[in-house]
Protein backbone atom coordinates (compact mmCIF):
# COMPACT_ATOMS: atom_id res chain seq x y z
CA UNK A 1 0.00 0.00 0.00
CA UNK A 2 1.69 3.08 -0.78
CA UNK A 3 0.22 6.80 -1.04
CA UNK A 4 -0.10 8.45 -4.64
CA UNK A 5 -0.37 12.98 -4.22
CA UNK A 6 -2.82 14.48 -5.56
CA UNK A 7 -3.18 18.31 -7.35
CA UNK A 8 -6.59 19.01 -7.98
CA UNK A 9 -6.93 22.40 -10.16
CA UNK A 10 -10.24 24.26 -9.51
CA UNK A 11 -10.59 27.76 -11.30
CA UNK A 12 -6.83 28.04 -12.08
CA UNK A 13 -5.79 26.86 -8.39
CA UNK A 14 -4.65 24.57 -6.66
CA UNK A 15 -7.38 23.60 -4.09
CA UNK A 16 -9.07 20.47 -1.70
CA UNK A 17 -12.93 20.74 -2.12
CA UNK A 18 -15.94 18.63 -0.90
CA UNK A 19 -16.11 16.45 -3.69
CA UNK A 20 -19.95 16.34 -3.52
CA UNK A 21 -20.52 20.11 -3.77
CA UNK A 22 -19.11 20.59 -7.36
CA UNK A 23 -21.34 22.34 -9.72
CA UNK A 24 -20.45 23.60 -13.52
CA UNK A 25 -23.19 26.32 -13.10
CA UNK A 26 -20.95 29.54 -11.89
CA UNK A 27 -17.57 27.04 -11.49
CA UNK A 28 -18.95 26.37 -7.47
CA UNK A 29 -17.22 24.55 -5.07
CA UNK A 30 -17.32 24.30 -1.35
CA UNK A 31 -13.48 24.59 -0.62
CA UNK A 32 -11.61 23.56 2.39
CA UNK A 33 -8.17 24.77 1.28
CA UNK A 34 -6.94 26.94 -1.68
CA UNK A 35 -3.18 27.04 -2.07
CA UNK A 36 -1.34 30.07 -2.58
CA UNK A 37 1.62 27.70 -4.33
CA UNK A 38 1.43 26.46 -8.06
CA UNK A 39 0.53 23.32 -9.31
CA UNK A 40 4.00 22.79 -10.66
CA UNK A 41 5.34 23.50 -6.80
CA UNK A 42 3.99 20.61 -5.83
CA UNK A 43 4.95 18.63 -8.92
CA UNK A 44 8.67 19.41 -7.90
CA UNK A 45 8.15 18.71 -4.21
CA UNK A 46 6.69 14.69 -4.84
CA UNK A 47 10.19 14.78 -7.70
CA UNK A 48 11.94 15.42 -4.70
CA UNK A 49 10.71 13.13 -2.35
CA UNK A 50 10.40 10.43 -5.42
CA UNK A 51 6.77 9.89 -5.14
CA UNK A 52 5.51 8.06 -8.23
CA UNK A 53 1.67 7.26 -9.61
CA UNK A 54 0.11 10.79 -8.21
CA UNK A 55 -2.56 12.92 -10.37
CA UNK A 56 -3.46 15.41 -11.20
CA UNK A 57 -6.86 16.47 -11.82
CA UNK A 58 -8.87 19.64 -13.80
CA UNK A 59 -11.76 19.82 -11.95
CA UNK A 60 -13.58 22.53 -14.77
CA UNK A 61 -15.64 21.53 -17.55
CA UNK A 62 -14.24 21.82 -20.93
CA UNK A 63 -16.34 25.14 -21.83
CA UNK A 64 -15.85 26.86 -18.55
CA UNK A 65 -13.57 30.14 -18.24
CA UNK A 66 -10.91 28.61 -16.14
CA UNK A 67 -10.36 25.21 -18.63
CA UNK A 68 -7.78 26.68 -20.46
CA UNK A 69 -5.87 27.95 -16.87
CA UNK A 70 -6.41 24.39 -15.33
CA UNK A 71 -4.50 23.07 -18.60
CA UNK A 72 -1.81 25.64 -18.22
CA UNK A 73 -1.32 25.08 -14.14
CA UNK A 74 -1.52 20.88 -15.14
CA UNK A 75 0.71 20.87 -17.91
CA UNK A 76 3.27 22.76 -15.72
CA UNK A 77 3.43 19.75 -13.46
CA UNK A 78 3.39 17.30 -15.86
CA UNK A 79 6.89 18.76 -17.39
CA UNK A 80 8.47 19.67 -14.03
CA UNK A 81 7.81 15.78 -13.47
CA UNK A 82 7.72 13.83 -16.83
CA UNK A 83 6.57 10.05 -15.63
CA UNK A 84 5.87 10.66 -12.42
CA UNK A 85 2.22 11.77 -12.28
CA UNK A 86 -0.93 11.07 -13.76
CA UNK A 87 -3.68 13.50 -15.77
CA UNK A 88 -7.45 13.42 -15.79
CA UNK A 89 -10.37 15.92 -16.04
CA UNK A 90 -11.55 16.00 -19.69
CA UNK A 91 -10.14 13.49 -21.58
CA UNK A 92 -11.01 12.46 -24.55
CA UNK A 93 -9.29 10.63 -27.48
CA UNK A 94 -8.78 14.14 -29.04
CA UNK A 95 -6.61 15.45 -26.66
CA UNK A 96 -5.32 12.22 -24.14
CA UNK A 97 -2.19 12.32 -26.48
CA UNK A 98 -1.19 15.76 -25.68
CA UNK A 99 -1.08 15.10 -21.78
CA UNK A 100 1.08 11.83 -22.20
CA UNK A 101 3.49 14.33 -24.68
CA UNK A 102 3.39 16.86 -21.93
CA UNK A 103 4.86 13.99 -19.09
CA UNK A 104 1.93 11.83 -18.14
CA UNK A 105 2.48 8.66 -17.29
CA UNK A 106 -1.09 8.35 -17.73
CA UNK A 107 -4.56 10.00 -18.22
CA UNK A 108 -7.23 9.18 -16.09
CA UNK A 109 -10.63 8.93 -17.91
CA UNK A 110 -14.38 8.51 -16.46
CA UNK A 111 -17.20 11.17 -18.34
CA UNK A 112 -15.70 9.96 -22.17
CA UNK A 113 -16.76 6.21 -21.18
CA UNK A 114 -19.49 6.90 -18.88
CA UNK A 115 -21.70 9.11 -20.73
CA UNK A 116 -25.32 9.22 -21.06
CA UNK A 117 -25.60 6.94 -17.99
CA UNK A 118 -24.22 3.76 -19.84
CA UNK A 119 -20.78 2.67 -20.61
CA UNK A 120 -19.43 3.31 -23.82
CA UNK A 121 -17.08 0.47 -24.63
CA UNK A 122 -16.61 1.50 -28.51
CA UNK A 123 -15.37 4.64 -26.88
CA UNK A 124 -13.31 2.74 -24.35
CA UNK A 125 -11.59 0.57 -26.78
CA UNK A 126 -10.62 2.95 -29.19
CA UNK A 127 -8.84 4.96 -26.50
CA UNK A 128 -7.15 2.16 -25.07
CA UNK A 129 -5.86 1.93 -28.15
CA UNK A 130 -4.80 5.33 -29.13
CA UNK A 131 -3.02 5.51 -26.02
CA UNK A 132 -1.83 1.87 -24.70
CA UNK A 133 -3.22 -0.05 -21.96
CA UNK A 134 -0.30 0.45 -20.10
CA UNK A 135 -0.76 4.60 -20.16
CA UNK A 136 -4.44 4.26 -19.48
CA UNK A 137 -6.51 4.93 -15.86
CA UNK A 138 -10.09 4.32 -15.77
CA UNK A 139 -11.78 6.99 -12.57
CA UNK A 140 -14.51 4.80 -10.99
CA UNK A 141 -15.55 7.27 -8.20
CA UNK A 142 -18.81 6.37 -6.65
CA UNK A 143 -21.79 7.96 -5.04
CA UNK A 144 -24.07 5.63 -3.05
CA UNK A 145 -27.76 5.87 -3.36
CA UNK A 146 -30.30 3.36 -1.70
CA UNK A 147 -27.71 0.91 -0.40
CA UNK A 148 -26.08 0.92 -3.86
CA UNK A 149 -22.58 2.20 -4.97
CA UNK A 150 -23.11 3.85 -8.87
CA UNK A 151 -20.37 5.58 -10.87
CA UNK A 152 -20.58 8.91 -10.96
CA UNK A 153 -19.35 11.49 -14.13
CA UNK A 154 -19.03 15.16 -14.60
CA UNK A 155 -16.97 16.18 -11.95
CA UNK A 156 -19.36 13.57 -9.84
CA UNK A 157 -22.08 15.52 -10.45
CA UNK A 158 -23.99 12.62 -12.64
CA UNK A 159 -25.27 9.42 -11.73
CA UNK A 160 -24.75 6.23 -13.92
CA UNK A 161 -27.08 3.43 -14.17
CA UNK A 162 -23.75 1.57 -13.49
CA UNK A 163 -23.58 -0.17 -9.89
CA UNK A 164 -19.96 -0.72 -8.91
CA UNK A 165 -19.39 -4.57 -8.70
CA UNK A 166 -16.74 -7.25 -8.83
CA UNK A 167 -17.25 -8.19 -12.40
CA UNK A 168 -17.47 -4.99 -13.83
CA UNK A 169 -14.13 -4.29 -12.69
CA UNK A 170 -12.95 -7.13 -13.84
CA UNK A 171 -14.59 -6.65 -17.68
CA UNK A 172 -12.82 -3.06 -17.65
CA UNK A 173 -9.84 -4.18 -16.45
CA UNK A 174 -8.68 -5.22 -19.99
CA UNK A 175 -8.41 -2.18 -21.18
CA UNK A 176 -6.87 -0.37 -18.38
CA UNK A 177 -3.69 -0.02 -16.42
CA UNK A 178 -4.97 1.03 -12.71
CA UNK A 179 -8.02 1.96 -11.53
CA UNK A 180 -8.81 5.55 -9.34
CA UNK A 181 -11.76 5.56 -6.86
CA UNK A 182 -12.63 8.64 -5.22
CA UNK A 183 -15.66 7.86 -2.99
CA UNK A 184 -17.81 10.67 -3.20
CA UNK A 185 -19.92 10.80 -0.50
CA UNK A 186 -17.46 11.20 2.21
CA UNK A 187 -14.99 13.04 -0.38
CA UNK A 188 -13.54 15.72 1.66
CA UNK A 189 -14.93 15.44 4.74
CA UNK A 190 -11.99 13.35 6.73
CA UNK A 191 -14.86 11.70 8.63
CA UNK A 192 -13.14 7.79 8.14
CA UNK A 193 -13.20 6.00 4.61
CA UNK A 194 -16.32 4.07 2.93
CA UNK A 195 -15.86 0.85 4.69
CA UNK A 196 -18.85 -0.42 2.19
CA UNK A 197 -16.97 1.21 -1.03
CA UNK A 198 -13.67 -0.75 -0.32
CA UNK A 199 -15.20 -3.54 0.46
CA UNK A 200 -16.10 -3.61 -3.34
CA UNK A 201 -12.88 -2.60 -4.12
CA UNK A 202 -10.86 -5.42 -1.85
CA UNK A 203 -12.51 -8.25 -4.61
CA UNK A 204 -10.40 -6.86 -7.46
CA UNK A 205 -7.06 -8.42 -7.22
CA UNK A 206 -5.93 -7.82 -11.48
CA UNK A 207 -5.19 -4.45 -11.34
CA UNK A 208 -3.98 -1.78 -8.95
CA UNK A 209 -6.61 0.39 -7.41
CA UNK A 210 -6.10 3.84 -5.77
CA UNK A 211 -9.02 4.65 -3.11
CA UNK A 212 -9.80 8.74 -2.51
CA UNK A 213 -12.04 9.84 0.57
CA UNK A 214 -12.99 10.03 4.43
CA UNK A 215 -9.02 9.90 5.00
CA UNK A 216 -8.46 12.12 7.99
CA UNK A 217 -6.37 10.07 10.70
CA UNK A 218 -3.63 7.39 10.76
CA UNK A 219 -5.85 5.17 12.00
CA UNK A 220 -8.20 5.55 8.26
CA UNK A 221 -5.10 4.02 6.59
CA UNK A 222 -4.71 1.41 9.00
CA UNK A 223 -8.19 0.25 8.43
CA UNK A 224 -7.77 0.70 5.17
CA UNK A 225 -4.36 -1.46 5.25
CA UNK A 226 -6.18 -3.96 7.17
CA UNK A 227 -9.18 -4.05 4.97
CA UNK A 228 -7.36 -4.65 1.73
CA UNK A 229 -4.35 -6.45 3.14
CA UNK A 230 -2.28 -3.70 1.88
CA UNK A 231 -3.62 -4.06 -1.99
CA UNK A 232 -5.10 -0.83 -2.34
CA UNK A 233 -3.02 2.59 -2.84
CA UNK A 234 -4.64 5.39 -1.39
CA UNK A 235 -4.43 9.54 -1.16
CA UNK A 236 -4.97 12.17 0.61
CA UNK A 237 -5.92 15.82 -0.06
CA UNK A 238 -7.79 18.40 2.51
CA UNK A 239 -6.75 16.71 5.69
CA UNK A 240 -3.05 16.54 4.67
CA UNK A 241 -0.64 19.06 6.15
CA UNK A 242 -0.02 20.30 2.73
CA UNK A 243 -3.43 21.55 2.44
CA UNK A 244 -3.99 22.60 5.47
CA UNK A 245 -4.96 19.44 7.61
CA UNK A 246 -3.65 17.35 10.66
CA UNK A 247 -1.91 14.58 8.93
CA UNK A 248 1.66 14.85 8.17
CA UNK A 249 2.94 14.63 4.51
CA UNK A 250 6.37 13.28 6.00
CA UNK A 251 4.89 10.92 8.71
CA UNK A 252 2.81 9.24 6.13
CA UNK A 253 5.84 8.41 3.38
CA UNK A 254 7.62 7.66 5.65
CA UNK A 255 5.39 4.65 6.68
CA UNK A 256 3.80 4.04 3.34
CA UNK A 257 6.21 4.62 0.51
CA UNK A 258 9.69 3.09 1.69
CA UNK A 259 12.28 4.40 -0.25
Amino acid sequence: MNFRPCIDIHNGKVKQIVGGSLKDAGDQADENFVSRLCAVDYARLYKEKGLCGGHVILLNSVGSEYYEEDVRQAEAALREYPGGLQAGGGITCDNAKKFLEEGASHVIVTSYVFSGGEIHFERLEKLSQLVGKKHLVLDLSCREKDGIYYIVTDRWQKFTKQPLDEALMSRLSRYCDEFLVHGVNVEGTGGGIDRGLVEILVKNTEIPITYAGGIGKMEDLELLDQMSQGRIHFTVGSALDLFGGRLKFDEIITKYNKL
